[in-house]
Formats: C-alpha cells, structure tokens, sequence
C-alpha cells in the first residue's frame, strides 16, 4: 500500500466525517492432484489453480451455483482467525478441496477449503526488524502452485518451495543477496516449470528485477533488471542498453526504482509473460534523472519471454514518471471485438488514471480514457500514446494539485473481468494531493526517499477549502467497457481504498469495503443484492471454488496500515477490528463470526510542555514530514498497528532519543534515525510531535 499512512486524518475528515462452523465436521481435504501447465491453461471451474484464477488474469468464475435470483441465501460458511493482525491482501489459491492463503509476515496456512479447519502452516520467520523495510506494512499477497508444491515469497527476500500435503520446505532461494531495503509482497507466478517473483522496496532506494526459478531445484533461470545500472559497468542486454538511454546523471547511485512488485500475466498462445513495473527512485524525477528522459523501463508493462527473460516489447504508461504513477496495478488479458476485428489485448488501470487497452502482440496502443478525475493531463495522444501534460504538472514553478496522487486511481486491489458482460470491475477511488519539490532533499538509504514536500498535506483548516476537498475524495466500484472506454455502472462507497473484485458466471460481482462490509451486486446493473459484516476492512480480492460440487466464495479480511489511515478514532465509531481472518460463504451457511469486544477507545492524554522555540519546531515539522509522515500519518495522527503519536506515553517521550536514534524499537519495525539525524534532529522532531498532540488535546477538549 504506498504511502497511505500519510493521508491520516485526512481522508478520516474528508471521506468518513480459531475457525468457527456450525456444518458436520468434514475430513481433512485430501493432498490434491498434480498442478500443471494444462491444468493452469484448463482452469477447472471448481479449483483457483494461480493468482487471478487462470493465466489471464481475468478474476471471472465459471461457477453459477450463486446468482442473481438465490444470492440473498448466501451465509457464512466458515472461518478462520489468522493470529496475526498486520493485514491480509492474498487471494486464496485451492486445489482439490485444499486452500492455500498467506497472512502477514509471509506465514502460509493450508486449510480444508469446506470446514476451514487448519492441515498445517509455514512461518518462514522472517526477523521483525525487516519491517522497516516494508514500504506498506508486512502483509503478502499469496501463493503459487505446480507440480506437488506450494511456493511462497517472504519479507524477507526468500523465495520458499513448500510440500503441498505437509508444508515441509522443498528448498528456499535467497533473491536478493541479504540487501535490504528489498522485499517481497507480491505473489509468485508459475510458468512451464519456472516460478517468477519480482521484490518491493524502490521508494527505500533498490534497482528493480524480476527473477525465474527452476520448481524443482530452486536453481535461477534468469533475471530480467527494469532499469539500466552503471554504464561503467555495462548492461545485461541490449534493451537495458537502449533504455540507459532515455536517463540522465547518475541514476544508479540509489538504485533507480523500478520494482516489479505485484501484477503479472501470461499468454499461453503468444508464449509471453507481461510484468507490470513501479515508480523511480526517488520518485521526483529531477532528483534522479536531473535533465529528464523517458527513464525506461519505469511505470511500463514489459513483455517477456518466460522461459528465458528476453525482452519482447513495452509500452510506458507514464514517461519520465515523477508522480509515483506505478504500471504495477493488475493486468488482465482478454479478446475483445473492438472496430469488427478481435484483437488480443491487454488492460490496465494503473495508478495514473487512465484506463489503458493495449494489443498483447506488440504493444502497441488501442485506447486509453480517464477513469476518475485526472489533473496532471488532459489526456493520452494517440499517435504516440504518450500523455499530454497540464502546465507545471511536474510541479516545477509551485505546487499541483495532482490527481490522482501517489494513492492512485486504483491501486493493488485486484480487478476481474467477465466475458459475460464484456466489463472489467474496477475498485477505483479520488485522492487528489498537493506535490511540491522538497527543497531540502538529500537521498537517505533504506528510509523514504520521495523528494516531495508533504506538509502540503496537512488539514486545511479553512473549512470552505476542507468542504471543497473533501468533495473530490471518494471510492467507488466501476463497471468499465473497454472496448467503448465509458463507465457503465457504479457503486459508491464511503471512502477510498475499497477491496479487490471477482466476478462469477451468476452475474454475481464480489468486493469487500473499507468498512468492513463484503457484498454482492449485479453485474448488470450494479445493485447491490447482498452484504455481510466482516468486523474488519476487507482489500483482497475474493476466489469462488467448489467442494462436492457446492460453490464457495472465500476472502482474506483485516486491514494493517489501513488502521493508520483511519485512525483509532474512527475505527472505534465504526465498531471495527483491527484482526485478520479467512472467510467463506456458500448458500445456507449457518456459521456466526463471535461478537466484536466492546470499544475501549482511552481519551487523549495532556501532551508535555512544550520545550523548544518556534524555529525548532519549524525543523522538526519538515524532518517529520520527510520521513516520519508515511508511518505516523498527517497532523501526527494515525491508528491500529502505527502509535499515533499523539498519544505518546511520558516514558516513551523520556526515551525519545533512545528509540529514534538508537533504534530501541527496531524489533518492532521502527527504524534507527542515527544515519540521517543527530541529537538536534531528534529533538526537533519530538518538539514537532508535542506542538501537533497540544493541537489535537485542544480540538479534543
């Protein structure tokens, strides 16, 4: 989730003013069949063999068992309580009556897809301190099957072949040579006998590469780098030799960015693999690539040939990105008759907010349209399929209002397609966010490196400039026609940051909400016909299986930064939890989720006296907003698993330097600051925190 901590009490203000059934207990769900290239390509209805269900990604069930007419009979089937509480954002693999889902710290668990009772879990242990590494939290977005195994990526950088009856390890790959800030969140793909698994961490500062895995030995295939390293050096291959090209400076000093660290796909037909690629670093482009440049290959989709790497073709969704406008979000591949002729394409919604339809074969652009409010360009020429950029959208003489912001018009959460009706389901959302160069920036490794200065974020606290923003922050569920380029249908939700989707063959479409709800809707028309409570914020996107010939639908539920962004507050009026589970409905289902334990939400202490002068705090606000603002959020407010520092505790304030600086908290993810602050900086900082708490205990009072 990238930077969302940031917009703490802002969104809050402007958008929201054990496993358990009641069934006859079922025997352990056998070890499962052989998971292959065919049975990939044939995607049997009743198992979710990969990813987006099958090679394209396409997130649609065949299953009709749920529709339209019968939906409303749907009731929890079972679930299960995942113990830990820093997020779920995979989406369930099953095989064979076996579901197979990842919770936070890459901890995998294999569960009787019909009782939800546990077969057995994998804790790769990943070391608490790899946290502070984590651009969004410590959350992982699933699994991979082939042949007899399970294959998981870790936190941590490892790459974890698993037995699919007993959850023994096969073998486990170091991916990234023990350099952090890398990381793992995304899901592994499994082509031909090669698992692929790309890393996170380009806002830390990292250069980006995908990797192929032998499934038998853990052996690498190949590696493919997104962005050209040091020209002294030379290049890998000849498209990173063109791509250096279109770059300037000396990028490769902080790694250039470019992490492949989530979307991918797979034509079986044209034998290519599609990755989708993230933002640079640091993310203001003239502080990496000072007199500009295409910078390939950032926010592109590249296509691959899978078995050995070779560069294919790519389009760039944003050249020169300077946004963090990522061409990581979800790819689905599709046949659509547009002008008379079928075409093989692929589309994508990433970050930027325009809505791409692209031809799978070369690369080449069919359509692209906004989808929500987009600021930064009027729109995408044709001919070259570049956008054409609003004047000072790079934010060169002042601020811009940029929409959408680094939050994207649609972020990680999944979106599905039925060929049914022809419509992609799109969870997008309106964030719009002020960009302003930081113009005390100086590359910090392993920590944040933006080079943007968000104290533009800040509440406004004229409330007729409140009223306006608050009008353009929203999240809804889109129904999108590709082939016309239009919105159909929506569903507007309370706020931004709402699940991924599934659509089924019931004319069912699936999304879970910020707020906790898990609902149905037609996908005709966009009704919604169903809803169920899941006590906690649901962001992944659903799977539909069956099970003695009896459908399921299945997600992973809990929230972990996402608490920071609401803030304790808000949680708390919203009765939610901050816990992570599996849940699974089917028809007739009669199990209950146990009552939510009652709100205990503690009033806001007296803050300290303030200690130091204006000038002082004047620094310690722009520390804390280059640096502290994406965990502890805007105004010094956030929630759940990230202190909201308003709160801070006296002994934790007398031990200020000992945690920023000397990294007493390490464990918990909280980074030691002694590399980028002295003993000033800290103090400064701490002088900022007392002055936002004082603040916040007045509005309170």
């Amino acid at each position: 989730m990238k930077y969302s901590r940031m917009y703490g009490l802002v969104v809050v203000a402007l958008c929201l003013t054990g496993c358990g059934s009641r069934e006859e207990p079922m025997s352990p769900a056998a070890a499962g069949a052989s998971i292959g290239h065919e049975e990939i390509v044939a995607a049997d209805p009743g198992d979710w063999l990969t990813h987006g269900r099958d090679y394209a990604e396409q997130r649609y069930s065949p299953l009709n068992s749920i529709d339209t007419e019968n939906v409303n009979e749907l009731g929890l089937a079972w679930y299960f309580d995942v113990p830990t509480a820093r997020g779920m954002e995979a989406t369930p693999i099953v095989v064979d009556g076996r579901m197979y889902v990842t919770g936070s710290w890459s901890i995998v668990y294999a569960l009787d897809a019909a009782t939800g009772e546990e077969l057995w879990r994998y804790d790769p242990e990943v070391p608490k301190s790899w946290a502070q590494y984590a651009c969004c939290d410590v959350v992982n977005r699933g699994v991979a099957a082939w042949g007899d195994s399970i294959f998981v990526g870790t936190l941590d950088g490892y790459l974890v072949s698993l037995d699919a009856a007993s959850g023994k390890v096969n073998w486990k790959v170091d991916t990234i040579n023990r350099q952090p800030p890398y990381t793992i969140t995304g899901a592994p793909r499994v082509i031909q006998g090669k698992v692929i698994i790309g890393n996170g961490g380009a806002d830390l500062g990292v250069r980006g590469y995908v990797s192929a895995y032998d499934t038998d030995t853990g052996a690498l295939a190949w590696r493919f780098h997104t962005v050209p390293g040091n020209p002294d050096n030379g290049f890998e291959n000849d498209a990173l030799a063109a791509a250096a090209e279109t770059w300037t400076g000396e990028w490769w000093q902080h790694g250039g960015g470019g992490t492949v660290w989530d979307s991918m796909a797979y034509d079986p037909e044209l034998d290519l693999l599609y990755i989708g690629i993230g933002n640079g670093s640091p993310w203001n482009q003239r502080l990496r690539s000072p007199r500009g440049g295409d910078n390939l290959f950032l926010s592109s989709i590249v296509a691959l040939k899978p078995a050995t790497g070779e560069y294919v073709w790519h389009y760039q969704t944003t050249p020169g990105d300077t946004w963090d406008f990522t061409a990581t979000q979800h790819i689905v591949l599709a046949d659509l008759d547009i002008g008379g002729e079928l075409r093989k394409v692929l589309m994508q919604a990433p970050k930027n907010g325009f809505f791409y339809v692209v031809d799978r074969t070369d690369g080449s652009l069919i359509s692209a349209e906004p989808y929500v409010a987009v600021t930064w360009a009027s729109g995408i020429d044709k001919a070259t399929g570049r956008p054409i950029e609003a004047p000072n959208a790079r934010y060169v003489d002042g601020a811009f209002l940029t929409m959408p912001s680094g939050l994207g018009g649609h972020n990680w959460h999944p979106m599905s397609f039925s060929p049914e009706t022809g419509l992609v389901y799109l969870p997008s959302q309106d964030l719009p966010a002020p960009y302003l160069e930081d113009a005390g920036f100086e590359f910090a490794d392993g920590f944040w490196n933006t080079g943007i200065d968000f104290r533009t974020l800040e509440s406004p606290t004229d409330p007729a400039v409140a009223a306006e923003v608050s009008k353009m922050v929203r999240g809804q569920l889109v129904a999108w026609d590709p082939v016309e380029q239009r919105e159909v249908w929506r569903y507007q939700h309370m706020g931004p940051w709402n699940g991924g989707t599934l659509a089924t063959a019931g004319g069912l479409v699936f999304q879970g909400s910020l707020v906790g709800e898990f609902a149905a809707f037609d996908a005709t028309t966009g009704t919604r016909l169903w809803v169920s409570n899941a006590q906690t914020g649901v962001a992944a996107a659903p799977a539909s299986y069956a099970v003695d010939g009896e459908q399921y639908v299945a997600v992973a539920a809990g929230w972990g930064t996402i608490f920071a962004l609401l803030g304790g507050e808000t949680i708390a009026s919203l009765g939610l939890e901050n816990r992570s589970r599996v849940l699974a409905f089917k028809r007739g289902g009669i199990a209950a989720l146990p009552e939510p334990p009652p709100s205990n939400t503690a009033p806001m202490p007296e803050p300290p006296e303030q200690f130091a002068n204006a000038e002082t705090i004047a620094h310690g606000k722009a520390l804390y907003y280059q640096r502290c603002v994406t965990c502890h959020g805007v105004d010094v407010a956030s929630g759940g698993i990230t202190p909201d520092l308003r709160y801070t505790r006296p002994e934790v304030h007398d031990a200020w330097d000992a945690i920023v600086l000397g990294g007493a908290l390490r464990d918990l993810g909280m980074p030691a600051f002694d590399s980028i602050f002295d003993a000033e900086d800290s103090q400064a900082v701490q002088a900022f925190v007392i002055e936002a708490a004082n603040r916040a205990y007045m509005r309170e009072r």
